[in-house]
């Protein structure tokens, strides 16, 4: 499972770098476009914030996966391993409940919005919420793993402590 994670957010990292790509091409050709010939592409203001969106959700999928997200683990580290994994479930519990709240509001919104058209682009609104369900589903799936390795002693104490305290570590 660890290896199909990895090779998961391996995915992940390329759509992003092919996100930022995208948005930089956009976004640049529009400044030269309109600067230097009078013109533009009039989709390039809301595809870049569409792939905005998308590559910071994707984004904290990989955060996530790497336990990249900051956070302070003071008071935590000071606990034993008993202390650890208890406080570890309950954080992990309301994590899975936070994004089941996630998941389940971004699927509405995907249906609800299925039919809706974008403005410039005519692409489905549903397009721009998909990417919640996508989140919910893949950090859903992420904090199972974790929390299923943790439950069943395969998670070392130093894996209990899931945060970093800064971006040294």
């Amino acid at each position: 499972m660890a290896r199909a994670l990895d090779l998961y957010c391996t995915f992940l990292k390329a759509v992003i770098a092919a996100c930022l790509a995208v948005m930089v091409v956009l976004v640049f050709g529009n400044v030269i476009l309109r600067y230097g010939f009078n013109s533009g592409i009039t989709i390039s203001e809301e595809l870049s914030r569409w792939l905005l969106v998308w590559l910071t959700f994707l984004g904290a999928i990989v955060a996530m996966r790497e336990h990249a997200h900051l956070g302070v683990d003071t008071l935590i580290r000071m606990l034993p391993a008993s202390g650890k994994r208890v406080c570890f479930v309950l954080n992990y519990g309301l994590m899975l409940f936070a994004d089941w709240l996630l998941l389940s509001g971004s699927w509405r919104q995907t249906i609800i919005n299925l039919d809706d058209r974008a403005p410039a682009t005519g692409l489905s609104m549903g397009i721009f919420y998909a990417v919640g369900v996508i989140f919910g589903v893949s950090t859903g799936v992420i904090l199972l793993y974790d929390l299923v390795r943790v439950l069943t002693g395969q998670a070392s104490e130093a894996e209990m402590v899931a945060v970093k305290e800064s971006e040294d570590h």
